[in-house]
């Protein structure tokens, strides 16, 4: 995969940010480095973070205390990693080319390796359901060093509660981060060069239909791991950092992170913190995940800036609010330093709906931020230019 560069986010406005994933006023927090590449971060409450050091045949556990120390060596190349119901550790060794379980007392249980006489490709991330049964992407991407690829396809496959493995599909070309939505009634797969999330839903708890496209990425990069709140929504690494999407696919956010981002997981005991593998490094970022009320409509009643669409964005993106009675209105965007870069609406207005273009065509790639202030009332949004 190519290699990206990012902006750091730092945070300079004194205002208040938005109640927005990804928005609340801090960047991401680097919190281990030195690795060759991370993947597959899963917290557990008394054990810590655990990810994998994928090129490096490793498995690393974190925490405040210790840092991050050797967890598992060998790891069988390990990527993705979960819990099963019974909390052991389930890994994607991709060097086996297998899904295996590690219980508490160590012993490692391969528990897909072969799919009608052929070895799988590749297992890549993993998804555990309600009912135990687990579910798990397998691209092409990393079959070891003079082995040969024995599929014709790259599977999305489900392991029943018996142990049983099951192909539930084999459309896309490189399924790579997969999770299940709150309620489990649909699953979201990307196809990861392409950048788009696909949704299916979930049939009888076994099986998967009608698939459809969710949500797509820019720019030029790729589409890895992925994880959702409680709410809903969903947060999948991709070009720049971390993607957050609305449950109806609608860009919310993004959360710039330097290096080459590959995953994602709630982590502590309140799970309001998001920990992030990135190249050679693991970060987190303190967010307050979604709920109802923050993901539902806007009520009829009130002032509300939107989100911007598209973000990120090169030259042109839309910004929408609303107001609820005639008022002064001044939308304005300004730089990472707070620097007054463009004023959008300066005017009185009535209430309704609106929506102006903001053109950064003379403006640098990185972070900006748009301001609405009607009355007493101040709303920011952060948005992104690429170039």
């Amino acid at each position: 995969m190519m290699k990206l560069h990012y902006i750091p986010i730092v945070f300079f406005i004194s205002f208040a940010m938005a109640e927005t994933p990804g928005s609340q006023g801090a960047g991401v927090e680097k919190i281990a480095g030195g690795f060759q590449f991370v993947e597959g971060p899963v917290w557990r409450e008394g054990v810590g973070l655990l990810f994998s050091d994928l090129s490096a045949n490793k498995a690393y556990r974190w925490t405040p205390d210790s840092g991050a120390v050797v967890y598992l060596s060998p790891s069988g190349y390990s990527n993705g990693l979960a819990y099963d119901r019974s909390g052991r550790l389930l890994l994607a060794q991709t060097g086996f080319r297998r899904i295996a379980r590690r219980d508490t007392s160590g012993v490692i249980t391969p528990l897909a390796t072969l799919h009608g006489g052929k070895k799988l490709n590749s297992p890549n991330d993993i998804a555990v359901k309600s009912d135990g049964s687990i579910f798990f992407t397998d691209p092409p991407f990393n079959i070891p060093q003079g082995q040969a690829r024995e599929l014709t396809f790259s599977g999305i496959f489900r392991i029943n509660p018996s142990g049983v493995l099951q192909l539930l599909d084999s459309t896309l070309s490189e399924p790579n981060g997969i999770c299940f939505s709150p309620d489990e009634t649909k699953l979201y797969v990307d196809n990861s060069s392409q950048r788009v999330i696909y949704v299916w839903d979930v049939l009888n708890d076994s099986t998967i239909a009608n698939k459809r496209p969710f949500a797509s990425m820019s720019p030029l990069g790729y589409a890895d791991g992925m994880k959702v709140d409680q709410g809903g929504t969903i947060y999948c690494a991709g070009p720049l950092g971390i993607w957050v999407f609305s449950p109806d696919g609608a860009v919310l956010d993004t959360i710039p992170v330097p290096e080459q981002t590959s995953n994602c997981n709630w982590g502590e005991a309140d799970g309001k913190t998001l920990y992030i593998t990135s190249g050679h490094s693991v970060y987190r970022i303190r967010l307050e995940p979604t709920d109802v009320e923050i993901r539902g409509e806007l009520p009829t009643d009130s002032d509300e800036l939107s989100p911007n669409y598209p973000n990120p964005f090169n030259p042109t993106t839309e910004i929408g609010f609303q107001i609820s009675d005639l008022r002064f209105v001044r939308l304005v965007v300004y730089d990472l330093l707070g620097r007054e870069v463009a004023v959008l609406v300066d005017e009185r207005k009535p209430a309704g709906t609106y929506e102006t273009t903001f053109n950064a065509s003379n403006l640098a790639g990185g972070v900006y931020f748009y301001k609405l202030q009607t009355g007493s009332l101040v709303q920011a949004r952060k948005m992104l230019l690429t170039r």
